[in-house]
């Protein structure tokens, strides 16, 4: 019995590997391709599909909280890709939108990560996926990392590096 647990706990960590692997290289290429990190790119995603978000909504459809998405919309602000801008049917309300550069980028940038393991999960059905997040979500508190505010997914190299708009 010992050995079908091994087995099955071989499965889950190669699985967690692949996946780690899978965000990496991906994120690389949309560096290289794009010169935005995965969760820059995965909100510059959003933004196209849906203008004129708040930063609560954009929030809530990159399944992140609200302090994370502000981090990554800044560097997207600051280097030129959005904007924030007041709400035209509210003045108290700021929204984000694509510059004409950050619309530029989406033309030419592959698809986020995020986006297809957002696919991926969706086909799953209604009881594997709560099944698999119950579990997952009991593995990583037993690891110790259940608690507190999670940034979107970011690797080392993307931390800290200033995006430059294209010229």
């Amino acid at each position: 019995c010992r050995g079908a647990a091994m087995s099955d706990s071989q499965r889950i960590l190669d699985s967690i590997r692949r996946l780690v692997r899978f965000l990496r290289i991906n994120d690389r290429a949309s560096q290289t391709q794009v010169g935005l990190s995965g969760a820059q790119l995965f909100v510059l995603q959003e933004l196209g599909r849906t203008p004129a978000l708040s930063l609560s909504d954009l929030a809530q459809r990159t399944m992140t909280d609200q302090s994370s998405v502000s981090v990554v919309v800044t560097r997207l602000v600051d280097a030129g890709f959005v904007t924030r801008d007041r709400d035209a049917n509210d003045g108290r309300r700021l929204v984000l939108n694509l510059t004409p550069n950050g619309r530029a980028v989406l033309k030419r940038a592959p698809i986020a990560p995020q986006e297809r393991i957002i696919d991926a999960l969706e086909r799953l059905s209604a009881q594997d996926r709560k099944r698999f997040a119950d579990v997952f979500v009991r593995l990583v508190e037993q690891i110790g990392e259940g608690g507190g505010t999670v940034p979107m997914i970011e690797f080392d190299d993307a931390r800290g590096k200033r995006i430059k708009s294209p010229e």
